[in-house]
């Protein structure tokens, strides 16, 4: 096999607990994960001079991704290549779909697809655990893209726990014209001040149950707490979402990435032109949550 092609997907957070600060400056998280249908693409091929080569598609051009050894796919190929002493080189070109700075791993995805391409291509036998272990080293979002699907994730966010995949619906995705830096919101969360603790049990039990409502009924996310106050954007947003029909709205992640939860295609539809004509934002879908095991690999030679 000489090339393969990867689909990268985001991943939003239906609930996301801090439960302290650690004294390593990390904080303890409890966080439920779904991988969802938008999704960058990665074509990896084998280069016969050892060297690292990536490459972008326009749109990774456009959104100003780093294509040197800083971006993760890089490292991700790097982290493989010298652990297995692999002479081939590696060309990697990466067409994005994901917001970057949005709070939906897209940065983690590209590079959880570059461990998995490598791991195939190679054929290096390494189990989905294994693979795990290697990719918190370079993130701790990245096991859980590794696995994808919908799981429990704890500690910094690299234990993880498989959950049944979230019952149909449709998420519209609006992420506003700002960034917002992850370790800014962290910096200012006051973890032990916090009033509000989203029910991550009961998420866990609606899941297993099959109960969207119940899902919707705990959706939250205690980083809101520090990134509304600072870009209240993303408070109007939530509004207008559940205003044009959504059963409820949530920031993913540490944001400023909104989404709302549809039960009809339509009303979804609906609300993603009204996004638009509002002017928040040009950066809408309309998604679906993705099932584990689905990168969609494409082998060639």
């Amino acid at each position: 096999m000489k090339e393969l092609t990867l689909q990268a997907y985001a991943k939003i957070n239906l609930g996301l607990d801090v439960l302290r600060k650690r004294e390593d400056g990390y904080h303890e998280v409890r966080m439920i994960m779904q991988s969802i249908s938008l999704a960058d693409t990665l074509v990896l091929r084998k280069l016969p001079e050892d060297r690292i080569m990536l490459r972008g598609a326009k749109a990774a051009i456009d959104a100003g991704v780093p294509l040197d050894e800083t971006n993760l796919v890089y490292k991700a190929i790097r982290l493989l290549k010298e652990e297995f002493g692999l002479t081939e080189g590696v060309e990697a070109v990466l067409s994005k779909r994901i917001p970057s700075a949005a709070g939906m791993a897209g940065g983690s995805a590209d590079a959880a697809a570059a461990l998995k391409g490598m791991n195939t291509l190679f054929s290096l036998g390494l189990s989905e655990d294994e693979l795990c272990k290697r990719a918190v080293r370079l993130g701790a979002d990245i096991p859980f893209c590794i696995m994808g699907g919908t799981a429990l994730a704890e500690g910094i966010g690299e234990k993880l726990t498989s959950l049944p995949v979230m019952p149909d619906c449709y998420l519209l995705i609006a992420k506003p014209p700002i960034d917002v830096s992850t370790a800014f919101v962290y910096g200012n969360l006051k973890a032990a001040e916090l009033e509000y603790h989203p029910d991550i049990e009961g998420m866990i039990t609606a899941i297993r149950d099959k109960s969207l409502q119940g899902i919707i009924d705990r959706l939250g996310n205690v980083l809101e707490t520090v990134t509304i106050p600072a870009y209240p954007i993303i408070a109007e947003m939530k509004e207008q979402m559940v205003k044009l029909g959504a059963a409820a709205a949530l920031m993913s992640g540490s944001g400023p990435t909104v989404f709302g939860v549809f039960t009809d295609r339509t009303v979804a539809e609906q609300a993603k032109e009204a996004v638009l004509r509002s002017g928040y934002t040009e950066q809408v879908y309309i998604v679906q949550p993705v099932a584990a095991g689905g990168n969609m690999e494409t082998e060639k030679g």
